[in-house]
């Protein structure tokens, strides 16, 4: 009762199956069974890209875990009070050489700093403090001056702002505060 179904052997180069060279007979896998990727195989696949996929956030969730908290660093001076205009804004890196931040003064007494990069793709974030904006030009996304929330665009987190101390006419960076909401 075990009958064996037979497919036609359909050959990579169309030729009979007598006419193969001798290395085809070593290997006998014509073009429809090439294509057939077994129920078995399939699920090893997805199994795999899932448990991949499960370990890749679980290493994200530790390295949060276990990042230095940046408010033990030491207090690093950005510029002076007189060297930012009302409505500019000066680049800094802060608390690593490679951290971009900016720093903007949006009135007499009134200083901001976030950091610069987009919490999106982390794209390079452009003050616009005329109209109380820091805009992404990536996707055109869009966070409040005041807060560092998300405005618009495809950005869902915050900036994380940096804590600035204005000293003797002096602007101190302190520490970055991470927020999630």
């Amino acid at each position: 009762m075990d009958k064996k179904i037979s497919l036609p052997v359909i050959t990579p180069d169309g030729r009979p199956p007598e006419a193969q060279p001798k290395w085809r007979h070593d290997f006998p896998i014509d073009v429809p069974e090439a294509d057939y990727v077994a129920r078995r195989d399939f699920t090893k696949f997805m199994v795999l890209t899932s448990f991949a996929f499960v370990i890749g956030q679980f290493w994200i969730g530790l390295k949060r875990a276990f990042r230095r908290e940046s408010a033990g660093t030491s207090a690093q001076r950005i510029a002076s009070v007189a060297a930012v205009p009302v409505g500019g804004a000066v680049s800094f890196s802060f608390p690593k050489p490679n951290d971009a931040c900016l720093l903007m003064r949006t009135g007499t007494d009134d200083f901001v700093a976030y950091s610069a990069k987009c919490t999106h793709l982390s794209c390079a974030v452009l003050p616009d403090v005329k109209n109380n904006a820091l805009r992404c030009p990536c996707h055109n996304g869009l966070f409040d001056l005041a807060t560092g929330r998300p405005l618009a665009g495809p950005p869902r987190r915050p900036l994380p702002r940096i804590r600035i101390e204005v000293r003797e006419g002096e602007i101190y960076a302190m520490a970055v505060e991470e927020r999630m909401t």
